[in-house]
């Protein structure tokens, strides 16, 4: 049985991890990006309180963590959405159809009651393809 080699991957240009978690980790061609939401990276605090801000930052951020990984959203092939409030969906998608394009990787989609820091919005995702830490 071979060994798995895992790599974390972290960048300075997204937030740090605020609990015991690395941005994303890489095994084989494959890239784990821990759940992101709409901190700035420099102040580490949210962008704004509106729900299509905190999106955006939150896809800013992911968009970080992938390039120093090598990669691009072309190669996310799941993500998984949590909201606070199921009513902000169609914000939410119009903010992550900006960042996604066709063929759009498969989604899942929750509502929670709480998020850390108290956001409105965390996106998780996995991607594939060539890794290259940059």
């Amino acid at each position: 049985m071979s060994k798995i080699v895992r790599k974390v991957i972290s960048t300075p240009a997204a937030p740090a991890a605020i609990g015991a978690y690395s941005q994303a980790v890489k095994v084989n061609e494959t890239l784990y990006i821990s759940g992101q939401i709409g901190l700035n990276p420099k102040t580490m605090e949210f962008v704004s309180d509106d729900v299509e801000e905190q999106a955006k930052q939150v896809l800013t951020n992911m968009g970080e963590v992938l390039k120093a990984a090598g990669m691009d959203f072309t190669n996310v092939i799941k993500t998984t959405v949590l909201l606070v409030d199921i009513n902000d969906f169609t914000k939410v998608n119009t903010v992550y159809s900006s960042f996604f394009k066709d063929p759009y990787p498969a989604r899942a989609a929750f509502a929670v009651n709480q998020l850390p820091k108290l956001a409105k919005v965390e996106i998780e995702a996995i991607a594939v393809g060539p890794i290259s830490e940059s």
